[in-house]
């Protein structure tokens, strides 16, 4: 995908003086790297001291030892699958390949590679997502637990590989700073977990070719800060990976500044990105669990290595996870919100291990659980490890009583009924900073699921670069359990992480406690001349929930969807549909009630245009029924659209 004069011209308006005044100075900058690029300083006698403590591995559970191990041993046998897509190349990888398309990307100077022109490159984050290492993480972390030499030395020689292949400031791996941001941060995990391996100060601190790179990554981090209207989670990820290298990797002369600066920015980040609430500002669901991963993997790094931090960053890291804990359903998933990409800060652990109850599961051993927090009871490598590296504070805050369920800050509001009914409500921000680059359409949408199973499914995300059409509908107003006005999105978009006009929406009424019925009342004003309001109620004696739509001003066309989750079978009649699935080899079943109002059809995996499709996870997609309702609103919100849903005994 290759951005437009147009696009040009709407992303220089989104920012402010200061950002163009800073990515002017960038752009000189690349252009005078192009013709100097220093060797960087000479270093000798360098140590790595930032090991693990005694006793960190043998607290590694057995059983999550052995999914470590087995994901190892696939790795070593050549094969992994990034986004969908199996690389059969991991003996000798080709470092620049896509997969996917099977296209190279084109070699050199950095900045002049069009990394988002797939038919020049292929799909870059096919190319991408090998190059964080977070595979060799995996690989060291299976050294560690067995002292099987085969991981390290497979690690040595695709670190090598790598480092031979991409030298400083050359080809698409020295684009991106979360890229290297990452990178970093899997480079001092991996000198960590090798550091029984006699090779381990061989491939590093004694090795003039990982010290030019680990030196060169830091520079470039230093220079190219994500700024402004893209400070989101980038910039988490590149002050967590050089935080980590400056504490760990201490060997340069600039190294204390980076050091500094890096806690600076990683503190001040943190902040701007999180609410009070606790819940991540972009209102991205998996974009919450990437910043906290990296920014608990940088206080361990500064608790290593007896750098003080300040005290917002654990209260922070603190809320992030109290408010994870809130949100959960009883099988621990989140909600499905916004862009997700599968990224992940720090990966030690193999298939099969929960995401969501690792995270729980460090923060209990950080900060301790509260006692409405569900339980956890998956095991994980991860939660050990940094748990041994992170000292106990004596800090006292103020921590929720109970169990929150609304979220004012972020607009996000859960309603729980019997039977594991839970309900997500979007009354929230369209997104974070001025181009909200990872929001989605979605205002006053719900997210249903009754024990875990998607019932009314946020679809996804699915791709992000090269495929324009199916970036369009995976983040669309029709691509969510809302309402649509004339054809329309609510939020107009100006690129595939860029949005022109952001609806505004305000909660009206919010109690999702009610002792009988839990309510719930918003609106938005994303559609010109209009405003959509709607309610909705969950009744725990009956196990219904009610959801009523009414537009507010003139005559329009509508359209009211309701995506299902992938399991569930739909058998539509008029406007009753008879919803059926099983759990743990259990039937159950719900009836919904369409709006008598609206002429409903079912779709299913069509492609032109998209429409019935849930993605699971970034890079796929499969078919699933959605219920599509059309027809014209009353005038001034007369006679609202309402939807009834209830769930079998």
């Amino acid at each position: 995908m290759t951005m437009s004069a147009g696009w040009y011209l709407r992303r220089l308006s989104a920012m402010g003086p200061a950002e163009v005044a800073g990515r002017v100075g960038d752009t000189v900058r690349r252009r005078r790297w192009r013709s100097a690029r220093p060797d960087g300083p000479s270093v000798t006698g360098a140590r790595f001291t930032a090991v693990l403590p005694a006793g960190a591995l043998a607290a590694v559970p057995p059983d999550a030892a052995k999914r470590l191990v087995a994901e190892a041993d696939r790795l070593m046998y050549r094969h992994v699958e990034y986004f969908g897509v199996v690389r059969d190349d991991l003996t000798d990888p080709d470092w620049w390949c896509d997969p996917k398309t099977g296209r190279r990307a084109p070699w050199g100077y950095a900045f002049d590679v069009p990394y988002r022109d797939e038919d020049a490159v292929g799909d870059i984050k096919q190319i991408w997502e090998l190059s964080r290492h977070q595979y060799l993480t995996v690989l060291a972390a299976a050294y560690a637990v067995t002292g099987d030499e085969r991981y390290a030395e497979r690690v040595a020689e695709h670190l090598r590989s790598w480092w031979t292949a991409n030298p400083p400031l050359r080809g698409v791996h020295w684009i991106s700073g979360i890229e290297l941001g990452i990178r970093l941060l899997s480079w001092v995990w991996i000198r960590r977990l090798l550091d029984d391996w006699p090779g381990a100060a061989g491939l590093f601190e004694d090795n003039p070719v990982a010290l030019h790179q680990i030196w060169h990554h830091q520079r470039w981090l230093a220079a190219f800060p994500s700024r402004g209207s893209s400070a989101n989670n980038h910039v988490i990820a590149e002050a967590a990976g050089q935080f980590a290298a400056a504490c760990a990797f201490g060997w340069f002369p600039a190294s204390a500044r980076w050091r500094a600066d890096a806690l600076r920015s990683l503190e001040r980040h943190l902040r701007s990105n999180t609410f009070a609430s606790g819940l991540n500002r972009e209102l991205a669901t998996e974009y919450h669990g990437l910043v906290l991963e990296l920014g608990l993997a940088a206080l361990a790094e500064a608790d290593a290595a007896g750098v003080p931090v300040p005290a917002s960053v654990r209260l922070v890291l603190l809320r992030m996870t109290d408010a994870l804990a809130a949100v959960v359903d009883d099988r621990l998933r989140p909600p499905r919100q916004g862009d997700a990409d599968d990224g992940h800060g720090l990966v030690v652990d193999g298939a099969g291990t929960d995401r969501w109850a690792s995270l729980l599961a460090t923060g209990d051993a950080v900060f301790g659980r509260l006692p409405w927090w569900p339980e956890v009871t998956g095991t994980d490598v991860r939660t050990p490890l940094l748990a041994a590296l992170v000292k106990p504070t004596g800090a006292s805050v103020t921590r929720p009583a109970d169990r929150p369920a609304h979220f004012a800050d972020a607009g996000l509001t859960i309603l729980r009924g019997p039977g594991g009914i839970w309900c997500r409500c979007d009354g929230g921000p369209h997104g974070f900073l001025s181009i909200a680059a990872h929001a989605h359409a979605d205002a006053l949408s719900v997210e249903v699921r009754h024990d875990g199973v998607d019932v009314l499914a946020d679809p996804g995300t699915f791709c992000y670069h090269g495929q324009p059409l199916w970036r369009q509908y995976f983040r669309s107003t029709l691509g969510h359990n809302t309402l649509q006005l004339d054809g329309a999105d609510q939020s107009v978009s100006g690129g595939p992480f860029l949005w022109t006009r952001q609806a505004r929406t305000r909660v009206l009424a919010a109690d999702p406690s009610g002792e009988d019925v839990a309510r719930w009342c918003a609106e938005h004003d994303g559609y010109q001349g209009c405003v959509h309001r709607r309610r909705v109620e969950l009744t725990a004696a009956s196990r219904e929930l009610r959801v009523v739509d009414e537009v507010r001003g003139p005559r329009r066309s509508v359209r009211l969807a309701f995506h299902l989750g992938p399991a569930i079978t739909a058998d539509l009649v008029g406007n009753r549909a008879v919803l059926s699935w099983s759990r743990d080899g259990e039937g159950r079943s719900a009836v919904l009630d369409l709006p008598g109002q609206l002429s409903w059809q079912a779709h299913r995996g069509e492609t032109d245009p998209p429409l019935g499709w849930y993605s699971a996870g970034f890079g796929r997609k499969e078919p699933a029924t959605t219920l599509i309702g059309t027809g014209t609103s009353p005038a001034d919100g007369a006679d609202g659209f309402t939807t009834v849903l209830r769930f079998g005994g």
